[in-house]
């Protein structure tokens, strides 16, 4: 693994706000000055490519990039806010539930956070 990889590796792991390539471009710019974009954007590519981290996508939303640690997420329908919920790893029903052995899965439940049901409240929505 490169030196940048190490890095990137570790400012993912310690995060729990769900980076972007831009924020994990800047958080680690203050480390390594010289870094370029393309350069994070390969590393956080092949740590996930090697099951060191992984992509959460969603629709509309730049891509974020998040620990390994068995957990689902909350995805705020307004505004895209990422959190984590840990609902238990559901490895096991959905196998009994599909009837053939599930690699691994990626559960995100959609919500409106507090922030969005507040706004929307004084909207009258």
């Amino acid at each position: 693994m490169t030196k940048y990889g190490k890095k990137i590796l570790e400012i993912v792991e310690a995060s729990r706000s769900h980076l972007t390539a831009e924020q994990v471009f800047d958080e680690l710019r203050g480390i390594c000055p010289g870094v370029a974009l393309a350069t994070v954007y390969n590393n956080l590519n092949r740590l996930c490519d090697e099951g060191r981290i992984r992509r959460v996508s969603v629709e509309g939303m730049p891509d974020r990039y998040d620990r390994t640690a068995r957990h689902d997420h909350l995805v705020c329908r307004d505004c895209g806010r990422l959190a984590d919920v840990d609902l238990g790893d559901l490895t096991q029903e959905l196998e009994r539930k599909a009837g053939f052995p599930i690699l691994a899965y990626d559960l995100k439940l959609m919500y409106l956070c507090e922030a969005c049901r507040k706004a929307r409240e004084k909207e009258g929505r």
